[in-house]
């Protein structure tokens, strides 16, 4: 696919040209990222589907800004999955190249934009996990709803407009420089920036759950000390240390998830990649679906709370079909069989 790498002049922008980006030669390759697709995809829809659910229709989890978070990272990552599967296989398995740059852009927009605000999402958490841990006595003041809701503006505002850049101008074919060769019309610079980006929140990341760590142990050691004052406090930091290390568990996901992507971006930037690891691109961008799947997993086996809702959802359902009995045609057959046997006993008598 040489012939394909994208020249250095006005045709690197023309329909054409999207075709060289169609890396997936064989139709077991098709078919084995449709497959990928359609199961992670399908998958993280339903369990963060359930997971922004469980967290809105119980009062006492929706009033916590922890669960705020999380909830704008399973939103987040529902986005991210629609989008994706949608314009991923549209493009790499069904060859679609009828829609102009702007439609790609935009698409292309929509996913990064999902992306960083998952990212975002567990930042804000990792901060007001280690507020929660490190000052219990003023989290309430420090933490309130309102500026939960406004720092999740802010995230999505900047996340939307930084993906959108390209879309307003920062492209290759509007600049006329270098193009990307892992995505068309995306200029290199913006890729670099970009990955930069992303660079940096997972470094605020892992720096600040370094710190949750640190005081959640440090907080294991207290406890064991001053066991005569258990009550309410001991009750919440242990909650506090079991949610930074539900989330820990989150970020290493992440890690293993998102580092192949970022690896094989931060080496376009500054390689050419050959056909072989643009194949291995294509696949290895399934992986940050994976992620989103694998989430709402270690919320339901790590929080308390969300499990407990969980259960409460399940058995409800679970009532529910086991009493049809209760329907209106039911109901009604019952009542006329209870007037016959009383009407037998009237003749009887």
């Amino acid at each position: 696919m040489d012939s394909c790498r994208i020249p250095a002049n006005a045709s690197k922008c023309s329909g054409n040209t999207m075709e060289c980006f169609m890396v997936l030669s064989t139709q077991a390759q098709k078919i084995s990222i449709g497959i990928l697709c359609g199961l992670f995809g399908t998958m993280c829809v339903f369990e963060n589907s359930l997971v922004l659910y469980l967290i809105f229709s119980s009062p006492g989890i929706r009033k916590k800004p922890s669960y705020l978070f999380i909830g704008s990272l399973a939103l987040a990552d529902i986005l991210a999955s629609i989008i994706f599967v949608c314009s991923f296989v549209n493009f790499h398995v069904f060859n679609e190249v009828g829609f102009s740059k702007e439609v790609f852009l935009l698409q292309l927009g929509g996913v990064n934009t999902s992306f960083s605000a998952s990212l975002s999402s567990l930042l804000l958490t990792a901060l007001d996990r280690y507020i929660s841990i490190s000052r219990p006595s003023e989290y309430k003041l420090l933490m309130t709803r309102k500026r939960a809701w406004t720092a999740l503006a802010v995230l999505w505002v900047t996340c939307a407009t930084i993906a959108g850049l390209p879309l307003l101008g920062w492209n290759c074919c509007t600049l006329d420089s270098a193009c990307s060769e892992l995505f068309p019309f995306v200029d290199d610079n913006y890729l670099s920036g970009w990955v930069c980006f992303v660079v940096v929140l997972l470094g605020c990341i892992v720096y600040a759950y370094a710190h949750v760590l640190w005081r959640a142990r440090q907080h294991v050691a207290y406890m064991e000390k001053h066991q005569a004052q258990a009550g309410k406090q001991n009750s919440r930091m242990r909650m506090d240390v079991m949610l930074a290390k539900t989330l820990a568990m989150v970020v290493a996901v992440l890690m293993l998830c998102w580092s192949p992507v970022l690896v094989l971006m931060i080496y376009s930037i500054f390689g050419r990649l050959s056909d072989r690891l643009r194949k291995v691109f294509a696949f290895c961008s399934t992986l940050c679906l994976l992620n989103s799947m694998v989430n709402p997993i270690i919320y339901a086996l790590r929080s308390k709370e969300l499990f407990s809702s969980l259960r409460r959802v399940w058995s409800h359902f679970r009532r529910q079909l086991k009493a049809p009995e209760e329907s209106p045609e039911a109901e009604s057959t019952h009542k006329s069989s209870v007037i016959e046997t009383i009407c037998e006993d009237t003749h009887a008598v």
